[in-house]
Formats: C-alpha cells, sequence, structure tokens
C-alpha cells in the first residue's frame, strides 16, 4: 500500500480523537444527542485545526445506523461508505475551483431529491469565502430554507469575506488555534503508535513551528522523520531540517546588535545563509526571542510566566541574564521594526538584503525618521555600550592612553582619583521617614520602566542636607529620571505614600565610582548605621 502522510493517517474519525476544539466538539455532540441538530453551519478558524475534519465527523454521526454518545460508530455500512469517500449522501466542493454561479445552481438542483441512504444530505463547501457574489446569491435561498433531509457545512479561513446575508442564515462556530501542549501531546502519543523515537524537546519545537495548526505541525514532524528515516529523531535535528537555529545564536545576534557592531552583525547572518537557514523563520523565531525577554523584564516573579516563555530551566536563567542587558523601550523597538519586516521579507527576491538592512536600522536608530522616545533610547543604549567596551578596554591594557606632563594647571585634578566619604551630620525628620517607606513607594509603581530604573538606583542624603538624592550610573536612566516632568511625578508619589514634600536632586555617578565608598543609602540612616567618621569620633544616627 502507497505511503500515507501522517495527518491523513491519523486524521480523527470520532469526535472524541479531535483535540484543541473542545468547545465545538461538546456543543455538536449535544445536538446530535438530543436530535437539535441544525440546517446550516459555519466553520471558521486558521488552516489545520479541523474544520473539514469536523464536517466529515458530523456527517457520518448524522447519518450514523447505531451513533453512541453522540459519536459514528464507524462500523455500519453509512459510515464506511462516507469514510471511504464513496457515499452519496456526503457531497464535498472545493469553492476554491468551483465558485461560479452554475456549480451552485448545480446544488440548488440536487437538493430536492432526498438521500439514498441514511437520514440525511450533507454538503460540505470548503473555502467558500472564494464564491463569487453571484454564486453566493444563488445559495442564499436554499441555505435559509432547506428540505429538512439537507445539512449544509460551509468552511472558511477568512470569514471576514462572507457576506453577512449569508453570515445570518447559519450557525457560526470559531475554530481557536491549537496550544503547543495539545499539539505536542498528540505528536508524542502517535510517534509512540509509530514506534518513532523522537525527543520531547523536538516535538515541543514543531509543536510550537505549527503556529496552532494540527495539520501543518505533522506535516512537518513528517518531513524531518523522512529526513532521519530509521534513526532516533533529536532536537538538533529538527532545527537542521526546518532551517531553524538555537537560542545561544539570537543571545550573540542580541548582544551585537546591542554593541553597533555591524561586520560582526554581517558575518553571523552569512553563517546562517550558509547553513542553510530560512531567514523568515529565523526572523520570527528572534522575535518569539525578545518577546521572551520583554516578558521576563516586566514580570515581577519569573515563575508566574515560565509556562508563557515555554523554554527550559536552564535557557530560562540565561535569558534573565540576558535580559539585564537591554531595556524595555528598545526590545519594543526592535520587535516593532523586526515584525515589519517579516511581510516585505516573504515577498522580497533578495531576502539577504532585507534582512541586512533591518538589522542595520536596529544598529543605527539615527536612520529612522522618528521622535519616538524608544528610538532616542536604543541610540543612547548603543553609546554606553561603545563607551564601556572602550573603557574596558583601557583598563585591560589593550588600548593605550597617552599621558602627557601635568601643568600647574592640572595639579589640582590629581585629587580626583580619592575623594572623602559624605559626613552626615544629622537626618531630617522628612528623609527617615521616607528611608523607612522606600521599599514600599518602589512597589507601588505600576510602570515597568520607572520601577527598574529605581531598584538600580541608589538614594541618599544631598550634601546640604536638606534634599533627597537619587544617583544613577546608566545614562539613559539619568536623563530619563532628570525630566521635570518624571522628577514631579517621582514628588507626587513619595507625597502619597508618605505624606512628605520633598526637594528631589537626580545626578549621575561615574561609571567606575562605587557608590558605598563615598555615600551612605537612605535605608542605612535609619537603621542605625555607622555613617559618620569626624576627628575620629563615631556617631550613630
Amino acid at each position: 500500500m502507497a505511503y500515507q502522510a501522517l495527518y491523513r493517517k491519523w486524521r480523527p474519525d470520532n469526535f472524541d480523537d479531535v483535540k484543541g476544539q473542545d468547545h465545538i466538539v461538546t456543543t455538536l455532540k449535544n445536538q446530535i444527542k438530543a436530535d437539535r441538530i441544525g440546517h446550516a453551519y459555519l466553520f471558521t478558524g486558521t488552516r489545520g485545526t479541523g474544520k473539514t475534519t469536523i464536517a466529515k465527523i458530523m456527517a457520518k454521526a448524522v447519518n450514523c445506523e447505531n451513533p453512541v454518545d453522540g459519536n459514528p460508530c464507524g462500523e455500519c455500512s453509512v459510515c464506511k461508505a462516507i469514510a471511504a469517500g464513496v457515499s452519496m449522501n456526503v457531497i464535498e466542493m472545493d469553492a476554491a475551483s468551483n465558485n461560479s454561479v452554475d456549480d451552485v445552481r448545480q446544488i440548488v438542483d440536487e437538493v430536492q431529491y432526498s438521500p439514498t441512504e441514511g437520514k440525511y444530505k450533507v454538503y460540505i463547501i470548503d473555502e467558500v469565502h472564494m464564491l463569487s457574489t453571484s454564486a453566493f446569491n444563488a445559495l442564499l435561498k436554499t441555505l435559509e430554507e432547506p428540505p429538512a433531509y439537507v445539512i449544509f457545512i460551509l468552511a472558511t479561513t477568512e470569514v471576514a469575506k462572507i457576506p453577512i446575508t449569508i453570515l445570518s442564515r447559519v450557525q457560526r462556530y470559531d475554530f481557536h488555534r491549537i496550544t503547543i501542549d495539545t499539539i505536542a501531546s498528540r505528536l508524542s502519543e502517535l510517534m509512540k503508535a509509530e514506534n518513532i523515537n523522537v525527543e520531547d524537546r523536538a516535538l515541543r519545537y514543531i509543536a510550537k513551528a505549527g503556529d496552532g495548526s494540527m495539520r501543518d505541525a505533522l506535516s512537518l514532524l513528517d518531513q524531518c522523520i523522512a529526513f532521519y528515516l530509521g534513526k532516533d529523531l533529536k532536537y538538533e535535528n529538527v532545527l537542521e531540517v526546518l532551517g531553524a537555529v538555537d537560542t545561544d545564536v539570537f543571545k550573540n545576534l542580541l548582544e551585537i546588535i546591542l554593541k553597533g557592531d555591524v561586520t560582526q552583525c554581517m558575518n553571523l547572518i552569512e553563517d546562517i545563509i550558509i547553513q542553510g537557514r530560512d531567514l523568515v523563520q529565523f526572523v520570527n523565531d528572534f522575535i518569539w526571542y525578545l518577546r521572551n525577554l520583554l516578558l521576563i523584564k516586566t514580570t515581577g516573579d519569573i515563575k508566574e510566566i515560565e509556562d508563557v516563555i515555554d523554554v527550559s530551566s536552564d535557557n530560562l536563567n540565561d535569558m534573565v541574564e540576558v535580559s539585564k542587558l537591554v531595556d524595555v523601550d528598545t526590545l519594543m523597538r526592535y520587535i516593532r521594526i523586526l515584525s515589519e519586516s517579516v511581510a516585505k521579507l516573504k515577498l522580497a527576491t533578495q531576502k539577504r538584503i532585507e534582512l541586512e538592512i533591518t538589522l542595520i536600522k536596529l544598529m543605527r536608530p539615527a536612520m529612522e525618521n522618528s521622535e519616538d522616545i524608544s528610538d532616542l533610547t536604543s541610540r543612547i543604549t548603543i553609546l554606553e555600550g561603545k563607551l564601556e567596551e572602550a573603557l574596558n578596554k583601557i583598563k585591560s591594557g589593550a588600548v593605550m592612553v597617552p599621558i602627557r606632563a601635568a601643568s600647574d594647571t592640572d595639579k589640582g585634578d590629581a585629587v580626583k582619583e580619592e575623594l572623602p566619604k559624605r559626613v552626615y551630620k544629622a537626618v531630617p525628620e522628612d528623609i527617615k521617614s521616607i528611608a523607612k517607606a522606600w521599599r514600599s513607594i518602589v512597589d507601588s509603581i505600576e510602570e515597568a520602566r520607572l520601577k527598574e530604573m529605581l531598584e538600580k538606583s541608589h538614594v541618599t542624603l544631598s550634601e546640604d542636607g536638606k534634599r533627597l538624592e537619587i544617583m544613577i550610573q546608566s545614562l539613559s536612566s539619568y536623563n530619563d529620571l532628570s525630566r521635570e516632568e518624571r522628577k514631579a511625578e517621582l514628588v507626587d508619589l513619595i507625597e502619597e505614600r508618605t505624606g512628605v514634600t520633598v526637594d528631589l536632586l537626580i545626578t549621575k555617578l561615574d561609571d567606575n565610582e562605587d557608590f558605598y565608598n563615598r555615600y551612605t543609602d537612605i535605608k542605612d540612616l535609619v537603621s542605625g548605621v555607622e555613617i559618620e567618621i569626624d576627628d575620629n569620633t563615631e556617631e550613630m544616627i
């Protein structure tokens, strides 16, 4: 017997085998059991979610001689004839190739004749949105008042193209995208039945690549099995067959983009192309990776999103570290630009050039004629990265900095290497009350960006002893917090939580300066920490 594709071989033949559409299966089974069957149904949803499958199961169930709990028995002559595709009672029509008014008029003429066996004649019209306007008009009257023995089941992936006059005459059922867990579970079940060893990690990747379609996932699995016929199917094998890449590549790409290294980025893309990876799939997977980083950045408790991110614990820990390299605004900008490029990439004749232009745009925010704050943030982030890299090279000796002899005017600058620790004579009661409530103030902030900046900042008493001083090393965060509207927002928030109206000072810490060498956190000021050393005397505040 000729080989049958997995999606055909394992197509469900009863309602109980259908996965991921419980809301539809339960309704139809109840209608069949209660003999409350409608005359016209519309099944709508993305490809491969079970529309045609459920239509055929229903055609068998309503005609079955011995139905069991709303399911067809599969053993009677009617069920076997429908399953074999030879029943005169089930008429399938592909509207993509039979969309004229004459095709519909033929159906209208045929419905006048009662079924030769069973109770119902079932017309399944697939891709019904492809019918012409005149064809829809010819179907209207029959669809509204068909003979008692006729059932119409219309299926479509584009319900928006269906005329409202048709929609008002049918029962509409929306098929959901099938979840990754449901698809992976079904694939695992079928692989056991086929006696093929496949890694669970590989099945989950195939399930994700199926994009909510069971049929697509089965087709991809079939392709992978064929390539490694007779061997165990591993995660790396699936990546190779599907032209996908592992998350380490996305991590490296993100780090390169943040550094703004165009040459290194182009070399990485060259490697991806040489390996034969699909560039559209590559961009989609990179967007998914950035989306996971964004969830990590904007969620307080990582445990709450483990299932949503859908990666191993090791990869999750690695992604948590990577997420610290980039801010939320930059991630959202990257996702926006890459998402816009996917549609262009699918149609582009030179996909490599389209991708390279997109990645250069990520690394060169100045190329965009935009006033979006996220673009400015990206530019600042890239500059910070380049500055940090340069400083690290200087520290390591990789770059020599020329030193000139100090002139008289320069001699005063030498004392800047070691500055004395700031000494506090007294702490105002208002500042103490803010210090005690600081943790609750930060926790009450809903905006993820502001909360993150404050968590990474140091809060102390100004040198004049009268103002609350927020110190931060990140230049982009300093620029943000220094804005008058942002300072006003913080002052209002502090006043709301403590009742204290405070004078706020925002200060940029030097990149190599250790806060605790020169300053004291306000939380320490109210916890009895020794903070003053003056004339060999230690004072407790």
